[in-house]
């Protein structure tokens, strides 16, 4: 039975009832698909931002600058919500007395070279008789010259001899040194050389041959690639001394890049390998470990049986040592604050305001840096200043959520779900508030680059060591061929 509505109370029903029923089942169902057009309209939306977003990303990674730099456009402090209204105040005018007295600007002055390089003394004296002329002084100017490094043969002679009171002892002659390799005809300089120009000046080993071949010498790639292999092999004890002075620090930092590497199998074809980094800031030392997947085998070799602090970027994988006896597990700002330079694009204001706050962090940092501070007094600035800038942006990302998928809502869920991590630098002051340097891929003064056998295929495993007096650097890396 119908419900008679109240304004039609006192009008009798008539035929029209039956048409008022279905216009009111079909507005119904009008108001139903219009609002899931509307839902749909909003996740498309939605996912047209995450589709720019990422296509933003491509651009930047192909043409645009690596660096994340950013400078605030507003005010220091202002919140989003008065940025568009906010503006900074006009520039004074400085009186003419003040433009009078400002210094003028300092000309580049020429450094002189260094003085560990040897000099070669070039005296020119003026044309003429200088007979009865009296020297007054000299004037001398430095100039850079480059003597190309050479190439060349070591002959060793080593005589024979024979005892003529005992011909029973036989030829006598003395016993060649140990080589670096079995046979080889490479000496120690040159394996150093070939190995530190490829993986320290990034100089494939094809270009090298190219580099020989202009200096007469005719050497193929595979020969090259045969003596990184053994060079590699001969620093497998300095590896493994070195990773267990590293993993005793008690401190590393995690973080896994991608890597094309040939495929021996597959002439002419690539896959996706990976950078393993550790970094272990209380001892200047990086590990770099080849392996050819993400998964969980891959820090599990090194990791295994670590006790200490565990920095990290909150890969999933890395939270499998969050329950383990004696791990403490550390955010990394850095990450954090990349999720939020990349979500300038599509909430400016919010993101800047994100970045501004990070900023205040890291401002903090670079006073202890400045102060060379001990880990407590880094502990007791962290407390006093760094701790309530984490309180205030922690309450205010969470009011300022955003949509799931969007750039923004991601950036802010990433801190979110990782807030005690993150926050967990300022209780022990010999953690970094996140990657230090440029230590991620093994860019540094010092390298090492042992073998390693990777599963299901064969990887030529190069090695060079170089050194530093700041740091050490360790790395590991895969090569396969000459052309990585």
């Amino acid at each position: 039975m119908m419900t008679r509505l109240p304004y039609l109370a006192g009008v009798e029903a008539t035929t029209h009832t039956e048409s008022y029923e279905a216009l009111q089942a079909e507005n119904a169902s009008l108001r139903q698909r219009l609002r899931t057009a509307e839902d749909q309209v909003h996740a498309y939306q939605e996912r047209l931002a995450q589709l720019e977003h990422e296509l933003a990303q491509l651009k930047r990674l192909l043409f645009g600058i690596k660096r994340e730099r950013f400078v605030a456009s507003r005010a220091p402090g202002a919140g989003p919500e008065k940025a568009a209204s906010q503006t900074l105040p006009a520039p004074q005018k400085q009186p003419a007395e003040a433009l009078a007295r400002r210094q003028p600007c300092r000309k580049p002055v020429r450094q002189p070279f260094p003085s560990h390089l040897p000099r070669e003394v070039i005296v020119i004296e003026p044309e003429g008789d200088l007979t009865g002329l009296k020297k007054i002084g000299e004037e001398v100017t430095e100039t850079l010259a480059y003597r190309p490094a050479r190439l060349v043969v070591l002959r060793r002679v080593r005589p024979k001899y024979v005892d003529p009171q005992d011909e029973s002892r036989g030829v006598i002659i003395a016993e060649l040194p140990v080589r670096a390799i079995e046979k080889g005809l490479a000496e120690p300089s040159l394996l150093a050389h070939v190995v530190i120009e490829k993986y320290v000046d990034h100089l494939p080993l094809y270009r090298q041959v190219q580099r020989f071949t202009r200096e007469g010498l005719t050497l193929s790639d595979s020969t090259l690639g045969d003596w990184v292999r053994a060079s590699a092999e001969l620093l497998e004890p300095l590896y493994q001394a070195l990773v267990e002075e590293a993993l005793k620090s008690g401190y590393i930092q995690a973080d896994e890049t991608p890597i094309q590497v040939q495929d021996e199998q597959k002439q002419g074809t690539t896959h996706r390998g990976y950078y393993w980094v550790y970094h272990a800031p209380l001892g200047g030392l990086v590990l770099v470990d080849y392996q050819p997947g993400r998964g969980r085998d891959g820090p599990k070799d090194l990791l295994d049986g670590y006790q200490g602090a565990l920095q990290s970027d909150g890969y999933a994988v890395y939270d499998a040592y969050d329950a383990r006896r004696g791990i403490t597990s550390y955010g990394c700002w850095a990450h954090a604050r990349r999720y939020f330079y990349e979500a300038l694009g599509n909430a400016p204001d919010l993101a800047a305001h994100a970045i501004e706050e990070i900023g205040r962090l890291y401002e903090v940092e670079r006073v202890l840096r400045e102060r060379d501070a001990s880990p407590e007094s880094r502990r007791q600035l962290r407390q006093e200043q760094a701790v309530p800038v984490l309180e205030r942006l922690k309450a205010w990302l969470e009011a300022h959520p955003g949509l799931p998928k969007s750039p923004w809502g991601q950036a802010a869920g990433y801190a979110l779900s990782r807030w005690e991590k993150l926050c967990r630098y300022t209780e022990d002051g010999r953690i970094e508030i996140g990657r230090v340097g440029r230590w991620r891929g093994g860019v540094g003064p010092a390298y090492l680059l042992p073998p390693l056998s990777s599963g299901g295929a064969s990887i030529a495993q190069p090695c060079s060591v170089s050194t530093s007096r700041s740091s050490n650097r360790t790395c590991r890396f895969p090569a396969s061929g000459s052309h990585l």
